[in-house]
């Protein structure tokens, strides 16, 4: 069969320190009235399984697509993974998340069986004067010193710090310490890993537990990169111009996220590669082989290899991510 460009069903998520902002994100309503801090937007993990939203491969999930399409769907990358090695996110940080760390994929005692490490980028889509992000450690902090300031609740000295502004884009390498919040909500790319390890969580009680979240704190200090100081948002790379203005925000190993944003016709994917298009902001029409397919904001698109390049026909103006598996050497 042929395979048409696909758009997938998120998966949202409770977190104390969520908002409801996600719905500017979201065709779909956020569930009950509650604080929700994630949207999976593309996932291919046995517990949350991202599904076709539409069309005649409605409520497949990814790992279905590549059993029964490999080709169609990664085309030059098939056999490279049986899994998508990426896990997509919105994430509303109406409050400040957990100081934490991710280990890297070089850590294997850290690791539960099947986990992988987690690097991970953000996009800034909005904020407020209040936000903050930490990212890496200020100069001279020692494992004892992490170990003393985390216990006692003085963590927070010992983290770089600065306030976003929407479009800012940071790369967050696997071991480096960090957090955010205070009304921020950005766009998250991410090896396919759900491991974190918590060094402090801001004294917070979760209100569904009537008990502090749990620390892991050695785990922590374990993975934490001593070298990793400060993160400061990353400078964009002019890849192109027109027809719309392409932007490689971060390359990597593990992924390369492009921005795309334009107010005329302008392609997007590429042949015989899988391609992620995330909506950022705005809204348009997609065109491949004679039908036209809705682009709303927060829509996750998988274009898959077959599909190729094809047409983004913009409403005004529209901001996506094009999100790609770099292909092995």
């Amino acid at each position: 069969m042929s395979i048409p460009p696909l758009r997938f069903e998120p998966i949202f998520q409770y977190r104390l320190w969520g908002g409801r902002r996600l719905a500017r994100w979201s065709r779909d309503p956020l569930p009950g009235d509650g604080p929700i801090g994630e949207a999976w937007i593309i996932s291919d993990r046995d517990d949350h399984a991202s599904r076709v939203a539409e069309g005649p491969l409605k409520g497949k999930s990814l790992q279905e697509l590549f059993t029964e399409h490999p080709e169609a769907m990664l085309g030059s990358q098939n056999g490279q993974f049986q899994r998508y090695p990426l896990l997509l996110k919105f994430l509303d940080a109406t409050e400040m998340l957990s100081v934490q760390v991710h280990p890297s994929d070089d850590h294997k005692d850290l690791l539960p069986p099947g986990e992988r490490g987690k690097t991970e980028s953000w996009l800034v889509l909005d904020s407020e004067p209040s936000s903050s992000i930490y990212a890496g450690l200020r100069p001279g902090v020692t494992p004892e010193a992490m170990r003393a300031h985390s216990a006692d609740g003085t963590v927070e000295q010992d983290l770089a710090s600065f306030n976003p502004n929407p479009g800012d884009g940071l790369f967050i390498e696997a071991g480096t310490v960090h957090a955010l919040g205070g009304g921020v909500v950005v766009f998250e790319t991410q090896q396919n890993s759900d491991v974190t390890f918590r060094l402090f969580d801001w004294n917070r009680v979760d209100e569904k537990t009537g008990q502090p979240r749990e620390l892991h704190i050695e785990q922590a200090i374990q993975s934490t990169n001593f070298n990793a100081v400060a993160v400061k948002p990353s400078e964009p790379k002019v890849q192109e111009t027109k027809p719309a203005l392409r932007e490689q925000m971060f390359t990597c190993e593990f992924f390369n996220v492009d921005r795309l944003s334009g107010d005329q016709p302008f392609p997007v994917g590429t042949p015989n590669a899988l391609r992620v298009l995330v909506t950022l902001e705005g809204s348009g029409i997609l065109r491949h082989h004679g039908a036209a397919y809705n682009v709303q904001p927060g829509d996750v698109y998988v274009l898959p290899a077959a599909v190729g390049a094809v047409e983004l026909t913009p409403v005004g103006k529209a901001t996506l991510a094009e999100v790609a598996v770099p292909e092995r050497a």
